[in-house]
């Protein structure tokens, strides 16, 4: 299985926008740092991730799973090295989950939302993924395809 997380600032794409999109789902786009974009190429149908309000909230608020695979990023005016995936929403975090409880649990001492702050994409683990749902208030959190 495959999780991740996408970092947005709420005043140029929110949550609530991003629910808006509905079934079709929105582009990931502007990402220019190669490691984000690479996790974005490594990404399948169906995974999952979370939705996470950075610079203001700093807190994971819904999941969303890719709905498109890498292509060409839209908003990259032609140049070829900078991809994106599609997404979607699927479900609110009833209880938002924020920077300060996942910095305060030693079980993410390793997780990229600690260790690589600034990546606006990362890999989350099935670890990470499943304890951030249970602490959201996700009794049966939804799963990337295995």
């Amino acid at each position: 299985m495959a999780y991740w997380l996408y970092k947005s600032e709420p005043n140029v794409w929110s949550w609530e926008q991003q629910k808006a999109k509905g079934a079709v789902g929105e582009e990931w786009t502007g990402v220019r740092n190669y490691l984000a974009r690479n996790n974005m190429r490594a990404m399948k149908i169906g995974d999952k991730g979370f939705f996470y309000h950075s610079n203001e909230g700093l807190e994971i608020v819904g999941i969303v799973e890719v709905c498109a695979l890498s292509h060409p990023d839209s908003s990259a005016k032609g140049d070829p090295k900078w991809d994106c995936v599609d997404i979607r929403a699927v479900t609110d975090m009833p209880k938002p989950v924020t920077l300060k409880d996942v910095k305060a649990n030693p079980k993410f001492e390793k997780m990229a939302l600690v260790t690589s702050m600034r990546l606006s994409v990362q890999p989350v683990t099935d670890e990470e993924y499943f304890e951030i749902c249970r602490l959201g208030g996700l009794d049966n959190p939804p799963k990337s395809p295995a």
